[in-house]
């Protein structure tokens, strides 16, 4: 599987269009303008993908500002888990919150929970439920590659943000990353809402929150 990033918006939030075999997903439409926007299309036209799936790691507004212009040009409405639709639903009311503006998104008719999958190409993803920064994160697994794309769960040495947001919880995050992410092992490469890319090894090794003695992880655990 190829993984594509861009980093858009005044949050640098990423966008991901994945692909193998002339298929592709693209997931959180982070572009916030028009050039941003055209960026992805020239690389989906450029290797001539056909997108399969419209796909959501979760729907805080940085991560959604693309939907309604993803959607009416690929003609289908983007994934979420369900948890997500009133963030979806009330898009124009974060847009305020943020003072930013927002093209509403249509309200998604399909959505994803643990245990689902996601087919493109040859590439299957399996979905892992990961609240705590929201509470319908869910972030797509490639096992067979060793790739993950997690949203706003684990950064390169950091942590969803729980703090200024709704329905947040700190142990609810860290019992997703030590229970659902770390299991998939320390070669798998995460790539995450913001920031580089990293793999669970690196953070089980690195990362502060991982390393805390509130919070240690060991390969044994």
């Amino acid at each position: 599987m190829t993984v594509q990033s861009f980093t858009f918006n005044a949050f640098m939030t990423n966008c991901y269009v994945c692909h193998d075999g002339g298929e592709a997903v693209l997931i959180d439409p982070s572009c916030a303008t028009a050039s941003e926007q055209q960026h992805v299309v020239e690389y989906i036209d450029e290797h001539e993908l056909t997108v399969r799936h419209l796909l959501l790691t979760h729907a805080h507004i940085d991560h959604i500002f693309g939907c309604a212009f993803f959607s009416a040009r690929y003609g289908q409405r983007f994934q979420v888990h369900a948890a997500e639709r009133a963030f979806i639903e009330q898009a124009e009311e974060q847009a305020q919150a943020f003072g930013v503006q927002i093209d509403p998104p249509p309200v998604p008719d399909t959505f994803l929970d643990e245990g689902d999958t996601v087919t493109f190409g040859g590439v299957t993803f399996d979905i892992l439920h990961t609240p705590g920064h929201s509470p319908g994160s869910i972030c797509f697994v490639d096992a067979a590659s060793d790739q993950a794309i997690t949203g706003d769960v684990l950064f390169q040495g950091s942590i969803g943000r729980v703090q200024g947001l709704p329905q947040t919880s700190r142990p609810q995050l860290m019992a997703s990353i030590t229970e659902k992410l770390l299991p998939l092992g320390d070669e798998t490469t995460i790539y995450p809402g913001h920031g580089p890319s990293t793999t669970i090894g690196h953070e089980r090794q690195h990362n502060p929150f991982l390393t805390s003695d509130e919070f240690r992880v060991t390969k044994d655990d």
